[in-house]
């Protein structure tokens, strides 16, 4: 069987996962308004929602139209890389439980979660994001769509991670119990 079917088929098995998730946030996103959740960062939203939408698109097409290669050694190596940013996603998702959603929204006074993944990052979910991004283009040689989606999803997270986080210092006392921990990568200070 061709790999780029089978790569087109990993890729839309990934976006109806996505359209899961976006499920789950919707019902989350209710759980906390309903609490008085406050939504922060509405701005960068939409642009976040279109890049990882776009690269969903852009990665199987890349393949087809660019014809690009399957490189079983990259393949392998980008394949372990998602199946741990799946893991970590779950991991970062199930521990947060009904806060977890797709957008900025915070329950005031709900304090920080420190358990699971958040007991050693600030952000392990956008870790998984970041990995993600290189990797699942890449597993089939999509280079131009690892590049540019990481390096736009790089400045989205920046705009993201400080609008989450003013949220989160101002409604949760979130620096007392997070402010230390780094944001993304282990031993990195914030």
């Amino acid at each position: 069987m061709d790999s780029r079917l089978l790569y087109t088929l990993l890729v839309g098995l990934i976006a109806l996962e996505r359209l899961f998730e976006l499920r789950l946030s919707a019902k989350n996103a209710a759980w906390a308004k309903a609490r008085g959740g406050v939504e922060r960062g509405q701005g960068h939203y939409p642009a976040m929602a279109a890049l990882h939408t776009a690269g969903l698109i852009a990665a199987p097409a890349e393949v087809w139209l660019l014809d690009r290669a399957f490189s079983p050694v990259l393949g392998a190596v980008c394949g372990v890389i998602l199946i741990g940013t799946m893991a970590l996603r779950y991991w970062a998702v199930s521990t947060l439980g009904p806060r977890w959603n797709t957008r900025v929204i915070v329950v005031p006074g709900l304090g920080p979660v420190t358990e699971g993944p958040y007991r050693y990052l600030r952000h392990p979910n956008y870790l998984a994001v970041i990995l993600e991004l290189g990797a699942l283009p890449l597993l089939h040689g999509a280079w131009i769509t690892a590049l540019v989606s990481s390096t736009l999803n790089a400045w989205l997270l920046s705009v993201r991670i400080r609008a989450e986080e003013a949220a989160l210092n101002e409604l949760c006392n979130y620096g007392e119990h997070m402010g230390t921990k780094p944001r993304l990568l282990p031993g990195k200070e914030g």
